[in-house]
């Protein structure tokens, strides 16, 4: 069961620099920005944190941002005027991890920080993992220590997949804050 967002995320998007211009104003996921405005020079952030893509579908480059006022795209770190779809990030964290490659064997679901996999897990070896909301940060050993690795929502088959040389993880938590 999804738990609602605690407060309603609002963005608006502005054609031209310094919040001028015809403007769109966003609460909630969008696949297709372009039927609003044909360029984004401008954002104002009202409230929660944001994921926007330079392309539709959450493709391309992703910028993200939290509350304040961006007056140009160049405030945001954007590589050009484009912005096509976008989300808000939530405060929903769901992960399940498997002691064998393409989700096999034991698995376990997450929803919290975990300092010390192998006292909940009693497995050291992660070989899959399938990160269904928020996004998380691995760590090679306990207590959030050692090589760390960026989980986004997505199916990792396998170690690989999120960039590790080694099947070990020690101990993992959501990333909460931008």
């Amino acid at each position: 069961m999804r738990r609602p967002l605690t407060q309603l995320s609002t963005i608006i998007f502005y054609e031209d620099r310094n919040f001028q211009g015809r403007h769109y104003e966003c609460s909630s996921n969008c696949t297709d920005l372009q039927a609003y405005f044909s360029r984004c020079n401008s954002i104002r952030v009202e409230s929660g944190c944001w994921v926007l893509y330079e392309k539709p579908s959450y493709m391309g480059y992703q910028y993200i941002l939290t509350r304040g006022e961006y007056p140009e795209y160049q405030r945001w770190m954007g590589f050009n005027d484009n912005i096509r779809s976008c989300r808000p990030r939530s405060d929903i964290y769901k992960m399940k991890i498997y002691e064998r490659p393409d989700f096999g064997g034991q698995v376990m679901e997450f929803m919290d920080d975990c300092p010390s996999v192998y006292d909940r897990f009693r497995y050291r070896d992660i070989h899959s993992c399938n990160v269904m909301d928020g996004y998380w940060t691995m760590y090679e050993q306990p207590n959030y220590r050692g090589r760390q690795y960026f989980m986004r929502p997505g199916e990792y088959r396998r170690f690989s997949d999120w960039g590790a040389s080694s099947s070990t993880v020690g101990s993992f938590r959501c990333i909460r804050d931008f």
